[in-house]
Protein backbone atom coordinates (compact mmCIF):
# COMPACT_ATOMS: atom_id res chain seq x y z
CA UNK A 1 0.00 0.00 0.00
CA UNK A 2 1.34 3.43 -0.91
CA UNK A 3 2.17 6.05 1.72
CA UNK A 4 -0.54 8.37 0.38
CA UNK A 5 -3.23 5.69 0.55
CA UNK A 6 -2.13 4.66 4.04
CA UNK A 7 -2.42 8.24 5.31
CA UNK A 8 -5.89 8.50 3.79
CA UNK A 9 -6.94 5.16 5.29
CA UNK A 10 -5.79 6.20 8.73
CA UNK A 11 -7.43 9.63 8.85
CA UNK A 12 -10.40 9.38 6.49
CA UNK A 13 -11.70 5.79 6.42
CA UNK A 14 -12.75 5.66 10.10
CA UNK A 15 -14.74 8.88 9.61
CA UNK A 16 -16.53 7.39 6.60
CA UNK A 17 -17.66 4.26 8.38
CA UNK A 18 -18.66 6.20 11.47
CA UNK A 19 -20.83 8.45 9.30
CA UNK A 20 -22.36 5.43 7.55
CA UNK A 21 -23.17 3.26 10.55
CA UNK A 22 -23.68 5.58 13.53
CA UNK A 23 -26.86 7.67 13.52
CA UNK A 24 -26.41 11.41 13.90
CA UNK A 25 -29.24 11.43 16.41
CA UNK A 26 -30.94 8.82 18.54
CA UNK A 27 -33.23 7.74 15.71
CA UNK A 28 -33.81 4.02 15.49
CA UNK A 29 -31.80 2.28 12.77
CA UNK A 30 -31.87 -1.23 11.27
CA UNK A 31 -28.99 -3.17 9.71
CA UNK A 32 -28.87 -3.32 5.92
CA UNK A 33 -29.78 -7.01 5.82
CA UNK A 34 -33.18 -6.13 7.33
CA UNK A 35 -34.71 -4.08 4.54
CA UNK A 36 -37.27 -3.88 1.78
CA UNK A 37 -37.57 -7.04 -0.37
CA UNK A 38 -35.76 -9.27 2.14
CA UNK A 39 -36.47 -12.96 2.66
CA UNK A 40 -36.93 -14.29 6.19
CA UNK A 41 -35.85 -17.87 6.81
CA UNK A 42 -38.94 -19.97 7.47
CA UNK A 43 -39.03 -22.27 10.46
CA UNK A 44 -36.37 -20.34 12.42
CA UNK A 45 -36.82 -17.72 15.14
CA UNK A 46 -36.85 -14.28 13.50
CA UNK A 47 -34.34 -11.85 14.99
CA UNK A 48 -34.85 -8.12 14.40
CA UNK A 49 -32.10 -5.91 15.75
CA UNK A 50 -30.62 -2.47 15.40
CA UNK A 51 -29.54 0.69 17.13
CA UNK A 52 -31.24 3.50 19.04
CA UNK A 53 -30.50 5.92 21.84
CA UNK A 54 -29.17 4.38 25.07
CA UNK A 55 -32.09 3.00 27.04
CA UNK A 56 -34.62 3.98 24.35
CA UNK A 57 -37.82 1.94 24.11
CA UNK A 58 -38.27 0.32 20.72
CA UNK A 59 -41.51 -1.28 19.49
CA UNK A 60 -41.26 -3.88 16.74
CA UNK A 61 -44.30 -5.25 14.89
CA UNK A 62 -44.21 -8.21 12.48
CA UNK A 63 -46.89 -10.59 11.18
CA UNK A 64 -49.51 -9.47 13.70
CA UNK A 65 -47.20 -9.64 16.69
CA UNK A 66 -45.71 -6.68 18.54
CA UNK A 67 -42.77 -6.65 20.93
CA UNK A 68 -41.25 -3.92 23.09
CA UNK A 69 -37.55 -3.88 23.91
CA UNK A 70 -35.10 -1.32 25.26
CA UNK A 71 -31.77 -0.40 23.81
CA UNK A 72 -28.71 -1.13 25.92
CA UNK A 73 -26.34 1.51 27.23
CA UNK A 74 -24.42 1.01 23.99
CA UNK A 75 -27.56 1.78 21.97
CA UNK A 76 -28.17 -1.78 20.74
CA UNK A 77 -31.52 -3.58 20.80
CA UNK A 78 -32.89 -6.95 19.65
CA UNK A 79 -36.33 -8.53 19.38
CA UNK A 80 -36.98 -12.18 18.53
CA UNK A 81 -40.22 -13.47 16.98
CA UNK A 82 -41.54 -17.00 16.68
CA UNK A 83 -40.76 -18.87 13.45
CA UNK A 84 -42.87 -17.99 10.42
CA UNK A 85 -44.18 -20.05 7.53
CA UNK A 86 -44.09 -19.06 3.91
CA UNK A 87 -47.30 -17.51 2.65
CA UNK A 88 -48.83 -15.93 -0.47
CA UNK A 89 -48.73 -12.29 0.68
CA UNK A 90 -45.67 -10.15 1.44
CA UNK A 91 -45.27 -8.94 5.03
CA UNK A 92 -44.38 -5.60 6.55
CA UNK A 93 -42.14 -4.88 9.52
CA UNK A 94 -42.64 -1.69 11.58
CA UNK A 95 -40.06 -0.39 14.02
CA UNK A 96 -40.91 2.58 16.25
CA UNK A 97 -38.63 4.39 18.64
CA UNK A 98 -39.28 7.22 21.06
CA UNK A 99 -37.73 9.71 18.65
CA UNK A 100 -38.04 10.18 14.94
CA UNK A 101 -40.30 8.59 12.33
CA UNK A 102 -41.31 4.94 12.16
CA UNK A 103 -39.30 2.57 10.02
CA UNK A 104 -41.46 0.45 7.73
CA UNK A 105 -39.85 -2.45 5.88
CA UNK A 106 -42.02 -3.58 2.97
CA UNK A 107 -42.34 -6.50 0.58
CA UNK A 108 -40.92 -9.12 2.95
CA UNK A 109 -41.14 -12.77 1.90
CA UNK A 110 -40.75 -15.88 4.03
CA UNK A 111 -38.83 -18.75 2.48
CA UNK A 112 -35.33 -20.18 2.29
CA UNK A 113 -32.14 -18.12 2.76
CA UNK A 114 -28.67 -19.24 1.68
CA UNK A 115 -25.25 -17.67 2.10
CA UNK A 116 -23.11 -17.92 -1.05
CA UNK A 117 -19.39 -17.35 -0.50
CA UNK A 118 -15.90 -18.06 -1.77
CA UNK A 119 -13.49 -16.60 -4.30
CA UNK A 120 -13.73 -15.74 -7.99
CA UNK A 121 -15.67 -18.76 -9.26
CA UNK A 122 -18.41 -17.97 -6.74
CA UNK A 123 -18.19 -14.24 -7.45
CA UNK A 124 -18.27 -14.81 -11.23
CA UNK A 125 -21.31 -12.87 -12.49
CA UNK A 126 -24.09 -14.14 -14.68
CA UNK A 127 -23.12 -11.53 -17.29
CA UNK A 128 -19.78 -13.34 -17.88
CA UNK A 129 -21.12 -16.87 -18.40
CA UNK A 130 -21.96 -18.82 -21.56
CA UNK A 131 -24.54 -16.96 -23.70
CA UNK A 132 -25.55 -14.65 -20.83
CA UNK A 133 -27.97 -12.31 -22.59
CA UNK A 134 -30.97 -14.65 -22.93
CA UNK A 135 -30.38 -15.98 -19.42
CA UNK A 136 -30.37 -12.46 -18.00
CA UNK A 137 -33.48 -11.45 -19.92
CA UNK A 138 -35.32 -14.55 -18.63
CA UNK A 139 -34.25 -13.91 -15.05
CA UNK A 140 -37.46 -12.18 -13.98
CA UNK A 141 -38.13 -14.03 -10.73
CA UNK A 142 -39.67 -11.75 -8.08
CA UNK A 143 -39.75 -14.71 -5.67
CA UNK A 144 -35.95 -14.75 -5.62
CA UNK A 145 -34.24 -11.94 -3.72
CA UNK A 146 -30.57 -10.96 -4.01
CA UNK A 147 -28.28 -9.34 -1.43
CA UNK A 148 -24.78 -8.48 -2.66
CA UNK A 149 -22.25 -7.72 0.09
CA UNK A 150 -19.54 -5.23 -0.96
CA UNK A 151 -15.88 -6.12 -0.59
CA UNK A 152 -14.29 -4.95 2.61
CA UNK A 153 -11.59 -6.35 4.91
CA UNK A 154 -11.63 -5.22 8.54
CA UNK A 155 -9.50 -5.64 11.62
CA UNK A 156 -12.50 -6.26 13.87
CA UNK A 157 -16.05 -7.60 13.44
CA UNK A 158 -18.28 -5.04 11.74
CA UNK A 159 -21.91 -4.60 12.72
CA UNK A 160 -23.27 -3.68 9.31
CA UNK A 161 -22.61 -3.79 5.58
CA UNK A 162 -23.43 -1.30 2.83
CA UNK A 163 -25.88 -3.36 0.78
CA UNK A 164 -29.58 -3.82 0.07
CA UNK A 165 -31.99 -6.52 -1.05
CA UNK A 166 -33.29 -6.51 -4.62
CA UNK A 167 -35.87 -8.69 -6.39
CA UNK A 168 -34.24 -10.89 -9.01
CA UNK A 169 -34.59 -9.29 -12.44
CA UNK A 170 -32.41 -8.54 -15.47
CA UNK A 171 -30.98 -5.40 -13.87
CA UNK A 172 -30.10 -6.94 -10.51
CA UNK A 173 -28.97 -10.40 -11.58
CA UNK A 174 -26.43 -9.52 -14.28
CA UNK A 175 -23.73 -8.63 -11.76
CA UNK A 176 -24.75 -11.28 -9.23
CA UNK A 177 -23.02 -14.64 -8.71
CA UNK A 178 -24.01 -17.01 -11.51
CA UNK A 179 -23.46 -20.10 -9.35
CA UNK A 180 -25.63 -18.64 -6.60
CA UNK A 181 -28.34 -17.59 -9.05
CA UNK A 182 -28.62 -20.99 -10.70
CA UNK A 183 -28.57 -22.69 -7.30
CA UNK A 184 -31.37 -20.45 -6.07
CA UNK A 185 -33.36 -20.78 -9.29
CA UNK A 186 -33.29 -24.56 -9.07
CA UNK A 187 -34.53 -24.47 -5.46
CA UNK A 188 -37.18 -21.86 -6.25
CA UNK A 189 -38.58 -23.93 -9.11
CA UNK A 190 -38.48 -27.24 -7.24
CA UNK A 191 -39.63 -26.07 -3.80
CA UNK A 192 -42.06 -23.39 -4.91
CA UNK A 193 -41.04 -21.02 -2.08
CA UNK A 194 -39.22 -17.66 -2.03
CA UNK A 195 -35.44 -17.86 -2.03
CA UNK A 196 -33.06 -15.32 -0.52
CA UNK A 197 -29.47 -15.39 -1.76
CA UNK A 198 -26.72 -13.52 0.09
CA UNK A 199 -23.55 -13.23 -1.99
CA UNK A 200 -20.41 -12.49 0.02
CA UNK A 201 -17.46 -13.42 -2.19
CA UNK A 202 -14.12 -11.99 -3.31
CA UNK A 203 -11.92 -13.27 -6.12
CA UNK A 204 -8.33 -14.23 -5.37
CA UNK A 205 -8.90 -14.79 -1.66
CA UNK A 206 -7.79 -17.61 0.62
CA UNK A 207 -10.02 -19.50 3.00
CA UNK A 208 -8.31 -18.02 6.09
CA UNK A 209 -9.78 -14.48 5.74
CA UNK A 210 -13.32 -15.92 5.72
CA UNK A 211 -12.75 -17.92 8.91
CA UNK A 212 -13.88 -16.44 12.26
CA UNK A 213 -11.70 -16.67 15.38
CA UNK A 214 -14.04 -19.36 16.73
CA UNK A 215 -13.14 -21.53 13.73
CA UNK A 216 -9.41 -21.26 14.30
CA UNK A 217 -9.97 -22.01 17.99
CA UNK A 218 -11.96 -25.16 17.13
CA UNK A 219 -9.19 -26.84 15.09
CA UNK A 220 -5.85 -27.11 16.90
CA UNK A 221 -3.87 -27.64 13.69
CA UNK A 222 -4.73 -24.14 12.42
CA UNK A 223 -4.66 -22.12 15.63
CA UNK A 224 -1.14 -20.85 14.88
CA UNK A 225 -2.44 -19.04 11.78
CA UNK A 226 -4.58 -16.69 13.86
CA UNK A 227 -1.92 -16.40 16.55
CA UNK A 228 0.61 -15.19 13.98
CA UNK A 229 -1.89 -12.68 12.55
CA UNK A 230 -2.68 -11.29 15.99
CA UNK A 231 1.04 -10.92 16.64
CA UNK A 232 1.45 -8.93 13.42
CA UNK A 233 -1.42 -6.70 14.44
CA UNK A 234 0.15 -6.13 17.85
CA UNK A 235 3.41 -5.10 16.18
CA UNK A 236 1.47 -2.71 13.92
CA UNK A 237 -0.21 -1.05 16.88
CA UNK A 238 3.10 -0.59 18.65
CA UNK A 239 4.69 0.89 15.55
CA UNK A 240 1.71 3.18 15.06
CA UNK A 241 1.91 4.32 18.67
CA UNK A 242 5.57 5.21 18.11
CA UNK A 243 5.14 7.02 14.76
CA UNK A 244 1.79 8.76 15.20
CA UNK A 245 3.02 11.77 17.25
CA UNK A 246 5.32 12.94 14.48
CA UNK A 247 2.49 12.69 11.96
CA UNK A 248 0.14 14.60 14.25
CA UNK A 249 2.76 17.35 14.52
CA UNK A 250 3.21 17.37 10.75
CA UNK A 251 -0.56 17.58 10.23
CA UNK A 252 -0.90 20.55 12.56
CA UNK A 253 2.08 22.34 10.98
CA UNK A 254 0.70 21.65 7.50
CA UNK A 255 -2.71 23.07 8.41
CA UNK A 256 -1.07 26.24 9.72
CA UNK A 257 1.11 26.56 6.62
CA UNK A 258 -1.87 26.16 4.33
CA UNK A 259 -3.85 28.78 6.25
CA UNK A 260 -0.93 31.20 6.06
CA UNK A 261 -0.12 30.36 2.43
CA UNK A 262 3.37 29.47 3.66
CA UNK A 263 5.90 26.84 2.66
CA UNK A 264 4.69 23.36 3.57
CA UNK A 265 6.73 21.47 6.15
CA UNK A 266 8.59 18.32 5.06
CA UNK A 267 6.95 15.01 5.81
CA UNK A 268 8.35 12.91 8.66
CA UNK A 269 11.60 11.17 7.86
CA UNK A 270 10.17 7.67 7.43
CA UNK A 271 7.53 8.99 5.01
CA UNK A 272 4.81 6.44 5.75
CA UNK A 273 2.63 4.93 8.43
CA UNK A 274 3.07 1.33 9.49
CA UNK A 275 0.88 -0.90 7.33
CA UNK A 276 -2.16 -2.37 9.01
CA UNK A 277 -1.92 -6.16 8.44
CA UNK A 278 -5.72 -6.30 8.11
CA UNK A 279 -5.86 -3.87 5.17
CA UNK A 280 -5.71 -6.79 2.74
CA UNK A 281 -8.25 -9.42 1.76
CA UNK A 282 -5.64 -12.11 2.47
CA UNK A 283 -5.43 -11.47 6.22
CA UNK A 284 -6.90 -14.23 8.44
CA UNK A 285 -10.39 -13.25 9.72
CA UNK A 286 -10.37 -9.97 7.72
CA UNK A 287 -13.24 -10.90 5.40
CA UNK A 288 -15.20 -12.59 8.14
CA UNK A 289 -14.91 -9.32 10.05
CA UNK A 290 -15.90 -7.09 7.15
CA UNK A 291 -18.24 -9.23 5.04
CA UNK A 292 -19.73 -12.03 7.19
CA UNK A 293 -20.00 -11.05 10.85
CA UNK A 294 -22.76 -8.47 10.34
CA UNK A 295 -24.93 -11.19 8.79
CA UNK A 296 -24.67 -13.71 11.61
CA UNK A 297 -27.78 -12.63 13.57
CA UNK A 298 -29.81 -13.18 10.38
CA UNK A 299 -31.17 -16.72 10.15
CA UNK A 300 -30.12 -18.78 7.13
CA UNK A 301 -30.83 -22.32 5.99
CA UNK A 302 -27.26 -23.04 4.98
CA UNK A 303 -24.25 -22.04 2.90
CA UNK A 304 -22.69 -22.86 -0.46
CA UNK A 305 -18.96 -22.40 -1.00
CA UNK A 306 -16.68 -22.28 -4.07
CA UNK A 307 -13.06 -21.59 -3.13
CA UNK A 308 -9.67 -23.24 -3.01
CA UNK A 309 -7.65 -22.06 -6.00
CA UNK A 310 -5.70 -19.69 -3.75
CA UNK A 311 -5.07 -22.48 -1.24
CA UNK A 312 -3.88 -24.96 -3.85
CA UNK A 313 -0.47 -25.39 -2.22
CA UNK A 314 -2.10 -26.47 1.07
CA UNK A 315 -2.77 -29.92 -0.32
CA UNK A 316 -4.28 -32.29 2.23
CA UNK A 317 -4.01 -29.65 4.96
CA UNK A 318 -6.86 -27.75 3.29
CA UNK A 319 -9.27 -30.17 4.96
CA UNK A 320 -8.28 -28.73 8.35
CA UNK A 321 -8.93 -25.23 7.10
CA UNK A 322 -12.34 -26.28 5.82
CA UNK A 323 -13.08 -27.74 9.24
CA UNK A 324 -12.18 -24.39 10.81
CA UNK A 325 -14.36 -22.41 8.40
CA UNK A 326 -17.40 -24.65 8.72
CA UNK A 327 -17.19 -25.10 12.49
CA UNK A 328 -16.55 -21.39 12.91
CA UNK A 329 -19.55 -20.31 10.84
CA UNK A 330 -21.79 -22.80 12.59
CA UNK A 331 -20.62 -21.48 15.94
CA UNK A 332 -21.25 -17.80 15.19
CA UNK A 333 -24.65 -18.39 13.56
CA UNK A 334 -25.76 -20.69 16.40
CA UNK A 335 -28.13 -22.61 14.15
CA UNK A 336 -26.58 -26.02 14.73
CA UNK A 337 -24.79 -27.98 12.01
CA UNK A 338 -26.50 -26.17 9.15
CA UNK A 339 -25.93 -27.49 5.59
CA UNK A 340 -22.64 -26.59 3.93
CA UNK A 341 -22.31 -27.59 0.27
CA UNK A 342 -19.23 -26.81 -1.75
CA UNK A 343 -17.65 -27.20 -5.18
CA UNK A 344 -14.55 -29.31 -5.75
CA UNK A 345 -12.00 -27.41 -7.82
CA UNK A 346 -12.08 -27.93 -11.58
CA UNK A 347 -9.15 -29.36 -13.56
CA UNK A 348 -6.95 -26.57 -14.90
CA UNK A 349 -3.58 -26.29 -16.60
CA UNK A 350 -1.69 -24.65 -13.76
CA UNK A 351 1.93 -23.87 -14.75
CA UNK A 352 4.43 -26.22 -13.16
CA UNK A 353 6.33 -23.35 -11.58
CA UNK A 354 4.43 -22.84 -8.36
CA UNK A 355 6.44 -20.52 -6.12
CA UNK A 356 4.28 -20.99 -3.03
CA UNK A 357 5.39 -24.55 -2.30
CA UNK A 358 8.66 -24.83 -0.41
CA UNK A 359 11.41 -27.25 -1.52
CA UNK A 360 10.50 -30.77 -0.55
CA UNK A 361 6.76 -30.11 -0.72
CA UNK A 362 4.35 -31.92 -3.03
CA UNK A 363 5.44 -31.56 -6.69
CA UNK A 364 3.61 -28.84 -8.57
CA UNK A 365 1.72 -31.23 -10.83
CA UNK A 366 0.29 -33.04 -7.78
CA UNK A 367 -0.92 -29.94 -5.94
CA UNK A 368 -4.38 -29.96 -7.47
CA UNK A 369 -5.01 -33.70 -6.89
CA UNK A 370 -4.03 -33.31 -3.25
CA UNK A 371 -6.48 -30.48 -2.64
CA UNK A 372 -9.09 -32.53 -4.49
CA UNK A 373 -8.48 -35.26 -1.94
CA UNK A 374 -8.71 -32.75 0.91
CA UNK A 375 -12.05 -31.55 -0.41
CA UNK A 376 -13.31 -35.12 -0.70
CA UNK A 377 -12.12 -35.84 2.83
CA UNK A 378 -14.09 -32.83 4.05
CA UNK A 379 -17.24 -34.83 3.34
CA UNK A 380 -16.51 -36.40 6.72
CA UNK A 381 -17.69 -33.13 8.30
CA UNK A 382 -21.37 -33.55 9.25
CA UNK A 383 -24.02 -32.21 6.88
CA UNK A 384 -21.74 -31.39 3.96
CA UNK A 385 -21.88 -32.20 0.27
CA UNK A 386 -19.52 -31.73 -2.68
CA UNK A 387 -20.37 -30.86 -6.28
CA UNK A 388 -17.89 -32.34 -8.76
CA UNK A 389 -17.17 -30.43 -11.98
CA UNK A 390 -14.40 -32.39 -13.71
CA UNK A 391 -16.58 -32.82 -16.79
CA UNK A 392 -17.45 -29.14 -17.27
CA UNK A 393 -13.99 -27.66 -16.78
CA UNK A 394 -11.87 -25.63 -19.20
CA UNK A 395 -8.21 -26.56 -18.91
CA UNK A 396 -7.23 -23.17 -20.30
CA UNK A 397 -9.56 -21.07 -18.15
CA UNK A 398 -9.49 -21.08 -14.37
CA UNK A 399 -13.05 -19.68 -14.53
CA UNK A 400 -15.09 -22.23 -16.49
CA UNK A 401 -18.07 -20.38 -17.95
CA UNK A 402 -20.63 -23.13 -17.41
CA UNK A 403 -21.95 -22.07 -14.03
CA UNK A 404 -25.45 -23.40 -14.62
CA UNK A 405 -24.48 -27.02 -14.02
CA UNK A 406 -22.41 -26.00 -10.99
CA UNK A 407 -25.40 -24.33 -9.38
CA UNK A 408 -27.62 -27.26 -10.31
CA UNK A 409 -25.26 -29.80 -8.72
CA UNK A 410 -25.10 -27.80 -5.50
CA UNK A 411 -28.90 -27.66 -5.54
CA UNK A 412 -29.05 -31.46 -5.87
CA UNK A 413 -27.34 -31.75 -2.47
CA UNK A 414 -29.75 -29.26 -0.93
CA UNK A 415 -32.80 -30.89 -2.45
CA UNK A 416 -31.75 -34.40 -1.42
CA UNK A 417 -30.24 -33.73 1.99
CA UNK A 418 -31.83 -30.52 3.25
CA UNK A 419 -35.27 -30.71 1.67
CA UNK A 420 -35.70 -34.48 1.64
CA UNK A 421 -36.37 -35.28 -2.01
CA UNK A 422 -36.48 -39.06 -1.87
CA UNK A 423 -34.65 -41.07 -4.51
CA UNK A 424 -32.72 -37.99 -5.68
CA UNK A 425 -29.01 -38.81 -6.12
CA UNK A 426 -26.89 -35.76 -5.25
CA UNK A 427 -23.42 -37.03 -6.18
CA UNK A 428 -21.45 -38.93 -8.74
CA UNK A 429 -19.71 -42.19 -7.77
CA UNK A 430 -17.59 -41.73 -4.62
CA UNK A 431 -14.76 -44.21 -4.06
CA UNK A 432 -15.59 -46.56 -1.20
CA UNK A 433 -13.21 -49.55 -1.26
CA UNK A 434 -10.83 -51.68 -3.31
CA UNK A 435 -10.28 -55.43 -3.53
CA UNK A 436 -7.29 -57.07 -5.20
CA UNK A 437 -8.36 -60.03 -7.33
CA UNK A 438 -5.31 -61.66 -8.91
CA UNK A 439 -3.88 -59.28 -11.50
CA UNK A 440 -6.79 -56.82 -11.19
CA UNK A 441 -8.26 -54.40 -8.67
CA UNK A 442 -12.00 -54.09 -8.20
CA UNK A 443 -13.16 -50.63 -7.13
CA UNK A 444 -16.53 -50.12 -5.43
CA UNK A 445 -18.38 -46.84 -5.03
CA UNK A 446 -21.12 -45.07 -3.18
CA UNK A 447 -23.83 -43.39 -5.28
CA UNK A 448 -23.53 -46.12 -7.91
CA UNK A 449 -26.89 -47.82 -7.53
CA UNK A 450 -28.15 -48.91 -10.92
CA UNK A 451 -24.69 -49.17 -12.38
CA UNK A 452 -21.96 -47.00 -13.84
CA UNK A 453 -21.22 -45.82 -17.34
CA UNK A 454 -18.90 -43.74 -19.50
CA UNK A 455 -20.33 -40.30 -20.15
CA UNK A 456 -19.22 -40.34 -23.79
CA UNK A 457 -19.65 -44.04 -24.56
CA UNK A 458 -15.87 -44.52 -24.92
CA UNK A 459 -13.61 -46.74 -22.81
CA UNK A 460 -13.00 -45.46 -19.30
CA UNK A 461 -9.91 -43.26 -19.06
CA UNK A 462 -7.55 -41.73 -16.51
CA UNK A 463 -7.17 -44.91 -14.47
CA UNK A 464 -3.65 -45.88 -13.33
CA UNK A 465 -2.38 -48.88 -11.43
CA UNK A 466 0.81 -49.66 -9.48
CA UNK A 467 2.51 -52.54 -7.71
CA UNK A 468 4.91 -52.63 -4.79
CA UNK A 469 7.38 -50.45 -6.69
CA UNK A 470 4.85 -47.58 -6.50
CA UNK A 471 5.27 -46.81 -10.20
CA UNK A 472 1.90 -46.04 -11.79
CA UNK A 473 1.04 -47.15 -15.32
CA UNK A 474 -1.94 -46.35 -17.48
CA UNK A 475 -4.54 -49.02 -16.91
CA UNK A 476 -7.52 -50.53 -18.67
CA UNK A 477 -10.75 -50.14 -16.73
CA UNK A 478 -14.02 -51.94 -17.32
CA UNK A 479 -17.40 -51.44 -15.70
CA UNK A 480 -18.80 -54.46 -13.88
CA UNK A 481 -22.24 -53.46 -12.60
CA UNK A 482 -21.66 -51.01 -9.77
CA UNK A 483 -17.89 -51.55 -9.72
CA UNK A 484 -14.89 -50.89 -11.97
CA UNK A 485 -12.21 -53.51 -12.62
CA UNK A 486 -8.74 -52.11 -13.30
CA UNK A 487 -5.66 -53.95 -14.65
CA UNK A 488 -2.48 -53.56 -16.69
CA UNK A 489 -0.18 -56.18 -18.20
CA UNK A 490 2.73 -54.13 -16.83
CA UNK A 491 1.53 -54.62 -13.24
CA UNK A 492 0.88 -58.33 -12.63
CA UNK A 493 0.68 -57.87 -8.84
CA UNK A 494 -1.27 -54.65 -8.29
CA UNK A 495 -1.40 -52.78 -5.01
CA UNK A 496 -3.02 -49.41 -5.73
CA UNK A 497 -5.19 -47.53 -8.21
CA UNK A 498 -5.49 -43.86 -9.00
CA UNK A 499 -8.23 -42.16 -10.98
CA UNK A 500 -8.06 -38.71 -12.55
CA UNK A 501 -4.92 -38.01 -10.52
CA UNK A 502 -3.66 -35.20 -12.73
CA UNK A 503 -4.62 -31.56 -13.06
CA UNK A 504 -5.20 -32.13 -16.81
CA UNK A 505 -7.47 -35.11 -16.30
CA UNK A 506 -10.72 -35.28 -18.27
CA UNK A 507 -12.25 -38.52 -16.96
CA UNK A 508 -15.53 -39.97 -18.16
CA UNK A 509 -16.76 -42.21 -15.32
CA UNK A 510 -20.29 -41.26 -14.24
CA UNK A 511 -23.27 -42.87 -12.56
CA UNK A 512 -26.67 -43.43 -14.17
CA UNK A 513 -27.65 -39.89 -13.26
CA UNK A 514 -24.77 -38.56 -15.37
CA UNK A 515 -22.88 -37.13 -12.38
CA UNK A 516 -19.07 -37.51 -12.54
CA UNK A 517 -16.84 -39.38 -10.13
CA UNK A 518 -14.29 -37.19 -8.35
CA UNK A 519 -10.58 -38.00 -8.59
CA UNK A 520 -9.33 -40.49 -6.01
CA UNK A 521 -6.46 -42.77 -5.04
CA UNK A 522 -6.50 -45.99 -3.05
CA UNK A 523 -2.99 -45.48 -1.67
CA UNK A 524 -1.54 -42.97 0.79
CA UNK A 525 1.95 -42.95 -0.71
Amino acid sequence: MSRRRTISALFLAPLFWIALFVPASADVRLPAVIGDHMVIQQGQPVAVWGWAGPGEKVTVALAGTSKEVRASDAGKWRAVFDPLKTGPAPLELTVRGENGPDIVVRDILVGEVWLCSGQSNMEWPLSATLAPTPEILRADHPGIRLFLVPKRPADRPQEDVDAKWAPCGPDSVASFSAVAYYFGLDLHQKLGVPIGLIESAWGGTNIEPWTPPAGFAAVPEVQSILTAQEARYGEFRQALKKDLPQWETWLQDTQKALAANALLPPEPANGQFPENPYETPRAPTALYNGMIHALTPFAIRGAIWYQGENNRSDGLFYEKKMQALIRGWREVWKLGDFPFYYVQLAPYNYPFNNKEAAPGDVPDQALLPHIWEAQTNALRIPNTGMAVVTDIADLNDIHPRNKKDVGHRLALWARARTYGEKDLVPSGPLYRAMAIEGDAVKISFDYAAGGLMASDGLPLRWFEIAGDDRVFYRAAAEIAGETVVVRSARVPAPRAVRFGWNQLAAPNLVNRQGLPAPPFRTDNW
